[in-house]
């Protein structure tokens, strides 16, 4: 049994944080460079804006986008690993809240219905997995709201079949426009429950931009969703052209015989995930 210590978690939650903030993940910067290349006018000029932001952020040590996000944590944790120190949530806030004053990151969390800020953007969401195996891999995504706030979540019915869920994520990000700083990057769950579709999505999001699900039925879903949400002329920033979306990555999950539960999270054009492996 490997023991390892929740100040490492902090620490590499830390790390993580201070990182995701700064820095698009190359497979977003290479889509991006990909769709300037497919436009002309005011949408190449938006995609090229969207370029220079990200060169300027990681080389001046300055946030990403305004918006550096609620802390969305996800932790594969191996059943052979102990852990020592303070409790496993407490060490991944006191690592969020570390990062989030050494980088100045805008502090965005707030009680629902108050709204008075937590002052220190925690606590963070959480999500923990236990694996097979004696390594703990962390992953971190910081979401902004613009784009989380134009997800949702149907319950569709069996009979609606692979239609039903692309005019599901089609719909999406119709509705959302503009609003989302597109072009917006989607992550889509199927199957599960109300709750289990969700965080399906959610991690859809911790993938490389353009990646495909090993399922060919689901890499065909991801394949022609992206073809109807760039049919949409919504473009980068509202300003139409060929690149609504720079990709469309799906998670499945077996569900009950009378639902198809599908949950699309969107993402704004600023794909900012990091992860490492503690062992």
């Amino acid at each position: 049994m490997k023991t390892i210590s929740t100040q490492e978690i902090s620490d590499c939650v830390y790390r993580l944080a201070r990182k995701a903030g700064l820095t698009l993940i190359p497979s977003c910067l290479q889509s991006l460079e990909e769709a300037k290349k497919r436009e002309t006018g005011a949408t190449a000029f938006a995609l090229e804006t969207l370029l220079e932001n990200a060169r300027v952020a990681k080389n001046e040590n300055m946030p990403v986008c305004q918006d550096t996000g609620m802390s969305v944590v996800l932790i594969e944790l191996g059943q052979e690993v102990a852990l020592t120190g303070a409790p496993l949530l407490d060490a991944v806030n006191d690592g969020v809240r570390r990062a989030y004053a050494d980088g100045n990151f805008r502090k965005s969390v707030c009680d629902p219905l108050t709204r008075e800020n937590t002052g220190d953007n925690t606590p963070a969401q959480l999500h923990m997995e236990i694996v097979a195996g004696d390594k703990i891999k962390i992953t971190y995504l910081p979401k902004g709201f613009g784009s989380e706030n134009m997800s949702r979540l149907y319950m569709l019915t069996p009979a609606e079949g692979k239609e039903g869920i692309l005019r599901a994520i089609t719909e999406t990000v119709k509705l959302a426009g503009s609003r989302p700083c597109p072009p917006v990057y989607v992550g889509v769950g199927i199957g599960g429950t109300f709750d289990g579709c969700a965080l399906l999505a959610k991690k859809a999001l911790t993938r490389e931009v353009g990646s495909r699900n090993p399922r060919k039925d689901v890499a065909e879903i991801e394949k022609e969703a992206l073809k109807c949400i760039n049919e949409l002329n919504i473009g980068c920033q509202g300003f139409g052209g060929k690149t609504t979306a720079l990709g469309v990555s799906c998670e499945i999950a077996p569900t009950h015989i009378a639902g198809l539960p599908v949950a699309v999270n969107i993402q704004c054009h600023c794909v900012r995930c990091e992860s490492e492996v503690l062992s």
